[in-house]
């Protein structure tokens, strides 16, 4: 007798590939970087039901830059195609010369390439969220479940991070990511940050080709 639960896994990884492939086609033909950071965090929440979600980009600086900031409960849409500007500063990595910023948990990922994910983030012990806990208390929210997930590109360098708070479930409660979460955001990241890399090197050459035709 063929096991249900067998079939429905089956079922759900074939869609998973599908929708996977989809993604990937989707973003290497969009032109825009605004839009394809977008399609990153919309699918992130697609896959994970994530209330809060952010996109940072590495700066020329070598810090972490605030691009889309969105959070459905309380309604913020920030930075992308939305007009409106991320009103923080970038995450620094480095805190001086020789002290790297490992308790800022993007900065951590952004500096190892490492995924964290933490089930409550104010049971964490290994990084600082005391930023988090202030705006909690401000803003009448509660940050728990935190994946945070390096954009690697084609030479295994750090692009960018993408950071999802609050996984839900079928009922909106909210829930730690689990690990198919986990390894279904890491493959996103993947597809994104190589569609973002191969946009940015055709837009260097293109100018590269300008100059050396004016």
């Amino acid at each position: 007798m063929i096991n249900m639960d067998a079939l429905n896994r089956i079922k759900f990884l074939e869609d998973r590939l599908h929708r996977l492939s989809e993604i990937g086609m989707a973003l290497s033909t969009e032109k825009d970087t605004d839009r394809l950071f977008e399609m990153i965090l919309e699918e992130a929440k697609h896959i994970t039901k994530a209330d809060g979600r952010t996109l940072y980009s590495m700066n020329e600086e070598g810090d972490l830059s605030f691009e889309i900031l969105r959070n459905d409960s309380m309604n913020t849409i920030m930075g992308g195609t939305s007009g409106v500007e991320i009103p923080y500063y970038p995450v620094h990595l480095w805190l001086d010369d020789q002290t790297p910023n490992q308790k800022n948990v993007s900065a951590y990922v952004a500096l190892t390439g490492k995924t964290v994910n933490i089930k409550d983030a104010y049971e964490e012990e290994g990084y600082d969220f005391e930023g988090t806990i202030n705006f909690d208390k401000k803003n009448g929210y509660r940050s728990k479940s935190f994946l945070t997930v390096p954009l690697k590109n084609h030479e295994n360098e750090i692009i960018g991070v993408m950071q999802l708070i609050n996984a839900r479930n079928d009922n909106g409660d909210v829930i730690p990511f689990n690990e198919e979460m986990e390894e279904q955001v890491e493959s996103l990241a993947s597809q994104g940050a190589v569609a973002l890399t191969n946009k940015r090197l055709v837009e260097e050459l293109k100018n590269y080709l300008k100059r050396s035709l004016s």
